[in-house]
Parts: structure tokens; C-alpha cells; sequence
């Protein structure tokens, strides 16, 4: 009787470790997926962060291009026409479905700054990460007919 009922304890101690294991790695995995997941939404959101920094300074330089030709014909130096630079940026941006969010002159005209804001929706965590990124861009107005002058 003795043999009978220890075998029958040890049969119970074994049963209960069972499933154990499954357990442990359903939720090791359940981890790794996050992990996964934010790996690839945190990579996507600094991809849409960098092409928005290159927008930016790329409509910075199309905007730097728009002399005012009038300040140039007077012989008042150069500078840009502030209209002009937001029509070229805007038109540049909205090549990309963007838009200048704002744009700033320095006090001489030559300096200008462009940030541009773009949406970025998660790959792979939905709502969770949804943020707007923002990137900024500059240019300086340079001229000169055989080496670049500032002034």
C-alpha cells in the first residue's frame, strides 16, 4: 500500500510542473514581439524625422533662391523676397503632400529657416505612437561670381 500511494504522490508532483514551460515562453514571446515592435515604430518615427529634416533644408534652399530682384536692381544689396520664399517652399513641400509650418527671416534677409510638421502613424503599435515629428531646416543667401561672398 505504501509503494501504491507514494507512486501515486510522486504521478501528482509531476503533473503539477507541467505547462510550466509553455507558460514561460508565452510570455517570453509575448515580450519579444513588443520588443520587436517598438524596434521597428522607433526606427520608422527617426526615418520620418530625418526626411523631414531634409524637406525642411531642402525648402530652405529653394526658399534662399527667391531674390528681390528690385533691392538687386537698386543696387541695395541682396536679400530675399519673403513672399516669394513662402510660395517656392510651399510649392516645393506640397510635392510631398506638406506644408511650411513656419518660416523665419533674419534681420538682413539672408538667412532663412524653414520647419516643416509631418504625421507619423505606427507600423506595428497602432494609436500608441502616434505623433507628429517636426523638422527644421535652414539657408544663407550667398552670391559672388567667382568665389562665394557672405555680404
Amino acid at each position: 500500500m505504501r509503494v501504491v500511494s507514494r507512486l501515486r504522490r510522486r504521478a501528482r508532483a509531476r503533473r503539477s510542473d507541467r505547462g510550466a514551460v509553455a507558460l514561460f515562453v508565452a510570455i517570453c514571446a509575448a515580450y519579444v514581439v513588443l520588443v520587436i515592435a517598438l524596434v521597428i515604430d522607433a526606427g520608422g518615427r527617426l526615418r520620418v524625422a530625418e526626411r523631414t529634416d531634409a524637406y525642411a533644408q531642402e525648402a530652405a534652399r529653394v526658399g534662399g533662391q527667391q531674390l528681390d530682384q528690385a533691392a538687386v536692381l537698386r543696387g541695395a544689396g541682396f536679400r530675399v523676397e519673403e513672399k516669394y520664399v513662402r510660395d517656392a517652399a510651399d510649392a516645393y513641400l506640397g510635392l510631398y503632400g506638406l506644408k511650411a509650418g513656419d518660416i523665419e527671416f533674419s534681420g538682413d534677409g539672408k538667412v532663412v529657416t524653414v520647419t516643416v510638421q509631418a504625421d507619423y502613424r505606427p507600423v506595428l503599435l497602432g494609436a500608441l505612437g502616434e505623433r507628429k515629428v517636426t523638422g527644421k531646416g535652414s539657408a544663407t543667401l550667398v552670391h559672388g561670381v567667382e568665389k562665394a561672398e557672405t555680404d
